[in-house]
C-alpha cells in the first residue's frame, strides 16, 4: 500500500552533503530506525513529502536543494558586533555555538562565524542553510494513520493515543 500524509512510518536513512561526507544517519543516532508521521512537519519538508507515494521495502536516494531542506541563507540573519558586546565569559572562536532568548523567552541557537581582536560575526541562519542534501533513504514499515484517534488496543502496532 503507497504510503501517504498522516501513516505513521518507520525508515532507515544516510544524510550526506555535496562533497559526500555523512552529516547524519540512523546509525549515527544509534542504529534505531527513525519513527515519523508522514507530512506532520516534523522533518524537513522535502525528506517528508519523499516518501509520499512509496512502499515498504522501497530503498531510494533523493537529493534536497537548500529550499527543501534547510532554506536558502538568509544574510539579515549575519550580525557582526564588537567582542564587548558578548558576555565577559565567553572567549569566542569560529564555530563555537552560543543560545540567546528572545523577549518571549524562546532560545535560538547562533553560530560564531568569523572573530577578529574588535569583532565577532554572529550567524543565526540554521548551521544546514544553503546546503544541498542527499538522503539514502529504506522505508521499513508503516503503522497506521492516527486520524481518528484511537487506542493501543486497534492492534496497529503505533505507540500513539
Amino acid at each position: 500500500m503507497a504510503i501517504k500524509k498522516g501513516n505513521i512510518i518507520k525508515v532507515e536513512y544516510e544524510g550526506r552533503l555535496e562533497d559526500n561526507s555523512i552529516f547524519d544517519s540512523t546509525e549515527l543516532q544509534g542504529g534505531e530506525p527513525m519513527k515519523f508521521e508522514v507530512g506532520a512537519g516534523l522533518l524537513i519538508r522535502g525528506f517528508d513529502s519523499s516518501v509520499v507515494g512509496k512502499e515498504v521495502g522501497n530503498e531510494f536516494t533523493v537529493e534536497l536543494k537548500a529550499s527543501e531542506a534547510y532554506g536558502e541563507i538568509d544574510p539579515q540573519l549575519v550580525q557582526t558586533i564588537s567582542r564587548d558586546q558578548l558576555p565577559e565569559d565567553v572567549d569566542p572562536e569560529p564555530g563555537m555555538m552560543l543560545s540567546a532568548h528572545d523577549d518571549n523567552g524562546a532560545q535560538s541557537m547562533i553560530w560564531i562565524k568569523e572573530v577578529d581582536d574588535e569583532f565577532v560575526t554572529l550567524d543565526m541562519n540554521h548551521p544546514m542553510a544553503g546546503k544541498t542534501l542527499s538522503f539514502k533513504i529504506k522505508i521499513l514499515e508503516t503503522g497506521c494513520e492516527p486520524d481518528p484517534p484511537h487506542t493501543h488496543e486497534c492492534g496497529c502496532g503505533c505507540d500513539h493515543d
